[in-house]
């Protein structure tokens, strides 16, 4: 039975019992878990990239520069470096004129054929979009009503309505991309009007990681940082309502 200790009013509390054995065991592994999982999931995620870059770029290499002509082992990362290498050559001829020219030609062939039109035009502009820092970035985040009256989801304003949609919407329109939980590289563009919109407080890092965590992770707000403060009766006015209730 939990013992009992007398606090400044004359009331009883329950003192606070110690965890058991299992659960500090139990805490200290979640602990250890929430510390390393990251950790490891970043190694692993890089080692596959770069294995991936590596066996895809070595055997276009020819034996003389390849490092396993001269070691007994293959240096890890070697075929990043090369791509590293021949993205910036690449970057350096374009910007001259012949290479414009070049790439210009080059630009002209591939959106004209038939098939690889759709997807080269496609890629390009994700690739410009990416490239530019302030295209690429969100907003705000905001709250709209999805799918149905009175259900509320997470969104990122992109930017406003523009073009053939802002013709056909009128004006105060904004594109909101909804993400799907827990993958956010998937969801839904929707363009609604801006004061239908709850604009949150939140930074797009805390809305990106409370989507990727489906609500476990949110992030902290003025009314969840000091609920200490909130107003509670003082001890001689409780003593009186209970005694009119008596």
């Amino acid at each position: 039975m939990a013992k009992r200790t007398k606090s400044e009013n004359g009331i009883m509390n329950p003192k606070p019992r110690r965890p058991s054995l299992w659960a500090w065991l139990r805490g200290r592994f979640l602990a250890g878990m929430v510390i390393a999982a990251p950790v490891a999931v970043t190694f692993y995620v890089l080692q596959f990239l770069i294995n991936f870059i590596d066996n895809r770029v070595k055997p276009l290499l020819p034996p003389i520069i390849q490092p396993e002509t001269y070691t007994n082992y293959a240096i890890p990362g070697f075929g990043v470096l090369v791509m590293i290498v021949a993205l910036t050559l690449l970057g350096a001829i374009t910007t001259n004129l012949i290479g414009r020219s070049i790439i210009s030609a080059a630009d002209r062939i591939l959106s004209r054929l038939p098939i690889v039109r759709n997807v080269y035009a496609a890629f390009k502009q994700l690739t410009e979009v990416i490239a530019n820092n302030q295209q690429a970035s969100y907003d705000r985040v905001v709250m709209i009503e999805y799918p149905k009256r009175g259900s509320w989801c997470l969104g990122f304003v992109s930017a406003g309505a523009k073009g053939e949609i802002r013709s056909r919407l009128g004006e105060g329109f904004i594109g909101v991309f909804v993400p799907t939980t827990p993958n956010p590289t998937s969801g839904f563009l929707m363009y609604v009007k801006e004061e239908e919109c709850i604009e949150m407080e939140m930074s797009i890092e805390e809305g990106a990681k409370m989507i990727l965590s489906a609500g476990l992770v949110v992030p902290d707000y003025g009314e969840d940082e000091a609920p200490e403060q909130r107003s509670l009766p003082l001890p001689d006015e409780g003593a009186e309502k209970l005694s009119k209730q008596a």
